[in-house]
């Protein structure tokens, strides 16, 4: 008799319980000991997964649990499974499982051994039943400091599946700074010294979310006094620490708050005039919808924001929008012009400063950052950053840490960064003066705002948006605006954007003298002479009678369906080009009979 076949009458005949799984996880024999308990005949097992012959809490934890185990460790032992009979009686048992390798190391089964549970053993099953779903964050180490089990709520906090965990290191799941804590050797030798009381962990969820913890652990020792096992309870301190955070700064000396209300006073003040100036995004182009809807799409995400365009398109505006349709609308919205901060003073005015830090530094400031927690940092001019301050930028935005200057204590803040620039970065790469790690940090959405001169009609809006409010703000009657300087502003390539045309509008509206806008005297010359009105009396138009007036309308639509290539609607269209709705057009063809000429 071969020996293999040998090995196949022992397995099947021995008296224990046991079972061969192959690597894809289905049966590949089953003994006699298991069919008779269970009910079975061996062809109705093999060939189908362990999951389909035992209960569903079980069948959840050898997916989610052992065979992950299987795949780290190569054996289980002692670990909880509960079959079903044929006729639906539930057998509580405990397995030990063992890896079979060939001799070259490719996988050849698993081996399974099971033994039905005492009355001892059904009572440590339900505990660890309880243990499972518990309310509380706990887990279990084993003397490697390796994941024994967790409950489910450590699972829900951190957002992980319970096979994702088992058997791996706790300290996987610290953050950087704690996890340079536990070197290779140094997380076995805090398990053998066991049990540990309100000691402060930092812990990272799936999303990279850092959690403040304090654990408390007590620890199992074997016959040998060595720590087998460690029970760890965990609990959420984050909001405490914020808190505390919070406190401290309404803490602070009265002489660093008068400071720092002064700023804010400026800040508001500059805040409150931008708000005045371009209080609302304007316009309704395809090239605005389209950046506004990129808009929306990326203000509700924790994703840092890069706002590109020329200068005096609004980016400032853009940040703004970015930050109202945030869930961070109610925090501060903090803006930094990067290009009008000294050198010497770029990190002082990220970080702030303690007393002492500098000539100079005559008491503690808060930094841009600090004053943004919780809500939003607009880097404007991001291209204008020292090199050697990009490290630092790039720390903070990575690991939401920084130290003031002259100052050893690591703060954490909680802050969404939305940078602006008007030059292009990548060219600044090559030159070797921004950072590339830095420049994909903050270009992880970018979001291009459209020069004025791509807007189209928006020009018009805007100029009649900023007519009414210069209007307004200077104590003028109303204005109005005529149809030749409309389309004088249209014509002009505007090179300094927003900006400039609500300069242009001011100007106009400052040399007025009536109620009639003169748009030529602040248009450069070139433009001007074409917005300029026509003499009062070209415009008197001669009068016409109902039959000529007809045939006049029939002429003016047929050449605007000529110019349009005989197309009514779209861009470009005879509609577009005579300022009605298309349905309206189409009405008055089919009135006046108008019909496309046959092709010849």
């Amino acid at each position: 008799m071969p020996a293999s076949d040998d090995y196949q009458w022992l397995f099947r005949k021995a008296p224990a319980m046991a079972t061969s799984i192959s690597e894809a996880g289905v049966f590949l024999d089953v003994n006699d000991a298991l069919l008779d308990r269970l009910g079975y005949e061996r062809a109705d097992m093999i060939g189908r997964r362990p999951e389909e012959f035992v209960t569903e809490q079980s069948a959840q934890r050898i997916a989610e649990e052992f065979r992950p185990a299987l795949r780290r460790t190569g054996k289980l032992e002692s670990k909880p499974v509960s079959f079903v009979t044929r006729q639906g009686e539930v057998v509580d048992c405990t397995t030990n499982a063992i890896v079979e390798y060939e001799a070259d190391g490719e996988f050849m089964r698993t081996i399974a051994m099971y033994s039905e549970a005492s009355e001892e053993a059904r009572a440590n099953f339900k505990y660890r039943t309880l243990y499972r779903s518990t309310p509380a964050i706990l887990h279990t180490l084993d003397g490697e400091g390796l994941i024994v089990t967790v409950t489910d709520h450590w699972l829900q906090k951190f957002g992980y599946k319970r096979k994702q965990v088992i058997g791996r290191p706790i300290s996987d799941f610290y953050s950087d700074a704690d996890r340079e804590r536990f070197p290779e050797g140094e997380l076995r030798e805090r398990v053998r010294r066991g049990d540990f009381a309100n000691v402060e962990r930092q812990m990272v969820t799936r999303t990279g979310k850092k959690l403040d913890v304090v654990q408390s652990a007590i620890s199992n020792r074997d016959a040998d006094g060595n720590v087998d096992r460690m029970l760890v309870a965990s609990k959420d301190i984050t909001e405490r620490n914020r808190a505390e955070r919070r406190l401290r700064r309404t803490l602070a000396e009265n002489a660093r708050l008068r400071e720092e209300l002064e700023r804010e006073r400026d800040y508001l003040r500059e805040e409150v005039n931008v708000a005045l100036n371009f209080g609302r995004i304007v316009g309704t182009s395809p090239a605005l919808t389209r950046m506004l809807q990129r808009v929306e799409a990326v203000a509700d995400t924790p994703a840092s924001v890069l706002v590109l365009g020329e200068s005096g398109v609004g980016k400032e505006l853009i940040a703004r929008a970015i930050h109202t349709r945030s869930p961070r609308a109610d925090g501060p919205l903090v803006k930094v012009n990067c290009a009008s901060i000294p050198k010497e003073l770029f990190e002082s005015e990220f970080f702030g400063h303690v007393k002492g830090a500098f000539t100079g530094a005559h008491r503690d400031r808060v930094g841009r950052f600090q004053l943004a927690d919780g809500g939003t940092i607009f880097l404007d001019e991001i291209g204008e950053i020292p090199l050697e301050l990009q490290g630092k930028l790039l720390r903070v935005l990575q690991e939401s840490e920084f130290e003031r200057v002259g100052d050893d204590v690591t703060r954490s803040v909680d802050v969404r960064v939305i940078a602006a620039t008007n030059r292009n970065l990548e060219e600044l790469i090559l030159e070797g003066s921004f950072r590339e790690d830095l420049y994909y940090r903050l270009s992880v959405f970018p979001v291009e705002v459209p020069p004025l001169r791509a807007r189209g009609d928006d020009i018009v809006q805007l100029a009649r948006h900023f007519l009414d409010q210069t209007c307004r703000d200077f104590g003028r009657e109303p204005m109005t605006m005529s149809r030749a300087q409309a389309d004088a502003l249209k014509r002009y390539a505007w090179p300094g954007n927003v900006r400039e045309l609500k300069n242009v509008i001011e100007r106009a509206v400052i040399l007025s003298p009536g109620k009639a806008l003169r748009l030529e005297a602040s248009l450069p010359q070139s433009t001007a002479r074409q917005a300029e009105p026509e003499p009062q009396e070209s415009r008197i138009p001669e009068i016409l009678t109902e039959s000529e007036m007809r045939t006049f309308s029939r002429n003016n639509i047929v050449a605007a369906l000529d110019k349009a290539n005989w197309r009514v609607s779209g861009a470009g269209g005879a509609a577009e080009l005579l300022d009605v709705r298309p349905t309206t057009l189409a009405d008055r063809i089919r009135a006046l009979n108008i019909r496309k000429p046959a092709r010849r």
